[in-house]
């Protein structure tokens, strides 16, 4: 059966250079960086290069980029440095974070009985920039900003920028989940007022399992993961050699083709949405979705019935891959919370669908799915 994957938010396919790119550290050259004899040195000098690489995609020194193990690793060092190093004593995010941020602020908020609260979104789902300055002006401590800059489940993003000014105008800590931007939009975290930023390979084509934590240089923090003195002493554990080379390739090819891939992709989810609109007018698109948005998502609500409760089940089963919202939360039945947050309790009576595209993906794939769709509801 042909399988179509709408579901690149999740995750997307390995790229055939960044594979080409990883193999001689799958096989002859194996050394453990941290040896001192030529595997080791190899080894070493690979990881190095690609930190340079990344630094000088993303604008910044190779000093400030730390290989983690993905974007959830990354966001935790980030809230938890910020309060246990940096003196936060107060925690601002928004209520439709990723859970790797929302679970993370919650448990740090508990354990140091520190003030947790969220900014107000508005109708569409954008962060509320007057009441994020109230929040900050009420507070005479020193606060940790957690935001992200695009939205996994309905692609809004977050004025950066904005959030930088304000931060510095009021002494905050600024952390950024940029997992799913970097990779997609020629960011120079230099130029913006950021103490740390998140990143995931596996986002833009590259591998599982490997990430970036990006480190303001004015930023000071010690280790979350201790018993070796691997990244600079920052991260004990043997370097994911592969990981970090594949990353660091996959980000050179997606910078090198993002305004084309951009405007593609772009096109894409216009011809979605165009088609969803024509064949099912009742739906409801979920965030900013033609505004300040993610140009890779779609989010779009289908009335609850008794064909559309079992949609994405029967989606898969005729080998279509879409999700109800982000798929670290796959395996729940119920509604997302971003979803509720965004329709005000109000969502019961809707089965959203997040389609998200990217490359590789084409017109006949949306055709297909569309008729797939009308067959089934």
């Amino acid at each position: 059966m042909e399988r179509i994957y709408f579901d690149n938010a999740a995750t997307t396919a390995l790229a055939p250079e960044v594979l080409e790119s990883m193999m001689p550290y799958l096989t002859e050259k194996f050394g453990n960086p941290s040896s001192i004899y030529s595997y080791g040195r190899e080894t070493k000098m690979a990881i190095e290069n690609a930190r340079k690489q990344v630094a000088k995609i993303l604008g910044v020194t190779p000093g400030e980029i730390f290989f983690t193990s993905g974007g959830t690793e990354s966001t935790n060092t980030a809230i938890h440095t910020a309060v246990r190093d940096l003196g936060c004593d107060f925690i601002i995010s928004s209520p439709i974070e990723h859970h790797a941020t929302l679970h993370c602020a919650e448990q740090v908020a508990h354990e140091r009985n520190i003030p947790l609260r969220f900014v107000q979104i508005d109708a569409l789902g954008h962060v509320d920039l007057q009441h994020l300055q109230a929040l900050l002006a009420g507070h005479s401590g020193k606060a940790l900003v957690t935001l992200m800059h695009a939205n996994n489940e309905i692609g809004n993003l977050l004025e950066v920028a904005a959030v930088g000014d304000l931060c510095e105008q009021y002494h905050a800590v600024f952390h950024c989940d940029m997992v799913q931007t970097i990779g997609h939009y020629p960011l120079q975290l230099s130029a913006l007022k950021v103490h740390f930023a998140s990143a995931a390979g596996h986002k833009f084509h590259g591998p599982k399992g490997v990430g970036v934590l990006y480190i303001n240089a004015q930023t000071q923090i010690k280790p979350l993961i201790h018993g070796g003195a691997q990244e600079r002493n920052m991260r004990a554990g043997t370097e994911n050699l592969y990981g970090i080379v594949g990353f660091a390739k996959a980000l050179e090819l997606a910078y090198n083709h993002q305004d084309a891939d951009a405007q593609y992709i772009f096109e894409l989810k216009e011809y979605m949405h165009q088609l969803l609109k024509q064949n099912f007018p009742e739906i409801i698109t979920n965030g900013d979705a033609f505004g300040n948005c993610l140009y890779t998502v779609l989010n779009v609500s289908f009335p609850k019935t008794e064909q559309s409760e079992m949609l994405l089940f029967n989606l898969d089963m005729a080998g279509i891959c879409v999700s109800g919202g982000s798929a670290c939360s796959s395996g729940t039945t119920s509604i997302s919370h971003v979803i509720k947050a965004l329709h005000n309790g109000q969502s019961e009576n809707m089965i959203p669908i997040r389609f998200s595209f990217c490359k590789n993906n084409s017109k006949e794939e949306v055709e297909k799915v569309i008729e797939k769709l009308k067959e089934l509801l």
